[in-house]
């Protein structure tokens, strides 16, 4: 318990610390919100990672696809690495951060609101914003409790308060840059405890080959396996697993869900210049391999775990009840305590870093998008920095509420905001960065579809699962959106090609970053 507890005051001190000494970095809106667009490589790349990956991933979704999957949950890492990661740093990095500077957009609803010239459309996508990042909130301190009441054996409320309280004070102090610095280190101390975990668990398995044996003999569950496959045998040590399909929608949802996030998408905002985004593009792609394939990877032999107390529950029918966010602090519950302390340092820093970056998207989204437009001219600088801070306190207040009592599995409330934000803002947002041709029209279109359908799913499920619906609403925008662009009004002509003129200025570089004829 010692060793757990000075972990976590070394760890709780120095994030504190870092929140002071951003405290100068942060004097006014552009500063607080995307550090004066001055975010260098490593820095950009390791805020990209860490707010992608939090403790939903390494407690919720990894032991409930591990579950269901085996070591095929392996690929959702994968896929998070070359299309969450990889992908959106080569199709969206450099053009959202020339286009955001062209049109002062330190938002993605003020990226909206400018990019087709409607404040209506601004005012919905900061809505939407605000409401869907709640259930994600939900979910990550969710996922923190459970690790620790295993670790500690205390009320998880108590969990989710200091997280809470820590967090809105580095954030309310020091603004984007304090998050960013944060998220650095976090991210290195996340590449360190996934890998020591994973060998100490596979360790404790009689080592990897013996664990895969384990896992291969293992019989496959009728309720997680697709009618094709059923009665086969070592489908949880296969390539594919036992249900195929739902492994890719998973990695549908959880990859390219990121290309529509408001917090994810406004880190490219902050990018500082070139290096930063080729840099940025291998550091972040190198680290969610390491993150997301490791989590995922352990996960899969989640099953090897069933028997230990708090996994699995024979209800009064005789049905069996897997409670997935066990799954993962059960296999950590076996390790030593200084391992333990590791991991509870590594699962805060994925919750805080992803925390921070949540609270301050949603409390510049508020401020700029939705009471500026209403004030205007009176609501100054300091007010509107004074107003963020007030929300940040206010949004981690209301997601904190919903954490003490949270509604279904993790991996469900992260597929409910997923879906309805990547539903949302995917479609429009890329295509806004790359074609003239996207209408206005098409724009609310997907809000429609991507929130509409979502609500619709959660009262009377069309599609059961809300991880599948979720992907099914982000391929559904990719394909409206260019649809209805065809058949509405086009947008001013003269007004896109001054936005789009951005992209052909004419810069000098070095010859060796360019070479000549």
């Amino acid at each position: 318990m010692a060793i757990k507890i000075i972990f976590l005051v070394i760890f709780f001190g120095a994030m504190i610390g870092i929140g002071f000494y951003s405290r100068s970095k942060a004097k006014n809106v552009n500063d607080y919100v995307l550090g004066g667009r001055t975010v260098g490589p490593w820095i950009s790349a390791f805020a990209f990672g860490t707010s992608y990956f939090s403790s939903v991933v390494f407690i919720g979704y990894a032991g409930q696809f591990g579950w269901k999957f085996g070591l095929a949950s392996t690929w959702i890492g994968l896929g998070n690495a070359f299309i969450g990661s990889l992908l959106a740093w080569l199709v969206l990095g450099r053009r959202t951060r020339i286009m955001t500077q062209k049109l002062d957009a330190k938002t993605m609803p003020e990226y909206f609101g400018k990019r087709f010239d409607s404040k209506a459309l601004r005012l919905a996508g900061s809505v939407i914003a605000f409401i869907f990042l709640v259930p994600y909130t939900a979910g990550v301190y969710n996922g923190l409790s459970k690790l620790f009441h295993m670790a500690f054996a205390v009320d998880y409320r108590i969990c989710v308060i200091v997280m809470a309280a820590l967090t809105g004070v580095y954030v309310v102090v020091g603004g984007y840059m304090a998050t960013a610095l944060n998220d650095f280190i976090q991210g290195i101390i996340m590449l360190i405890g996934i890998c020591a975990v994973i060998f100490a668990v596979l360790h404790g398995q009689g080592g990897f080959l013996n664990a895969v044996k384990q896992l291969s003999v293992i019989e496959t569950d009728p309720s997680v396996t697709t009618a094709a496959l059923q009665e086969s045998q070592g489908l949880f040590a296969s390539f594919f697993g036992p249900d195929p399909l739902a492994l890719l929608g998973v990695v549908v949802l959880t990859s390219l869900g990121t290309w529509g996030l408001p917090q994810m998408v406004q880190k490219f905002y902050a990018i500082k210049d070139e290096k930063a985004v080729k840099t940025g593009t291998v550091v972040s792609t190198f680290f969610a391999i390491i993150i997301a394939g490791g989590c995922y990877f352990l996960g899969g032999f989640g099953r090897l775990f069933g028997e230990v107390k708090g996994v699995k529950e024979v209800l009064a029918d005789g049905t069996v009840k897997v409670a997935f966010d066990n799954i993962v602090p059960s296999m950590l519950s076996t390790l030593p305590d200084i391992l333990i302390g590791v991991v509870v340092v590594l699962v805060f820093s994925a919750s805080m870093s992803t925390l921070s970056s949540l609270v301050l998207t949603s409390s510049s989204t508020l401020t700029l998008d939705l009471i500026k437009p209403i004030m205007g001219q009176r609501l100054k600088e300091k007010t509107s920095l004074l107003l963020m801070k007030i929300f940040v306190v206010c949004f981690i207040a209301i997601s904190v509420v919903i954490a003490f009592n949270p509604p279904t599995f993790i991996a469900q409330l992260m597929g409910v905001s997923w879906g309805a934000l990547a539903g949302a803002f995917l479609a429009p947002f890329m295509y806004g960065l790359y074609s003239r041709k996207i209408t206005k029209a098409s724009v609310w279109a997907s809000y429609i579809v991507g929130v509409g359908f979502t609500v619709v799913n959660m009262i009377h499920p069309i599609i059961k699962s809300p991880i599948n619906a979720g992907a099914a609403t982000m391929i559904a925008g990719l394909i409206i959106v260019p649809l209805v662009s065809l058949i509405t009004p086009k947008p001013d002509a003269e007004k896109v090609d001054n936005i789009f003129a951005c992209y052909d200025t004419v810069v000098s570089v070095p010859e060796r970053e360019n070479l000549g004829k």
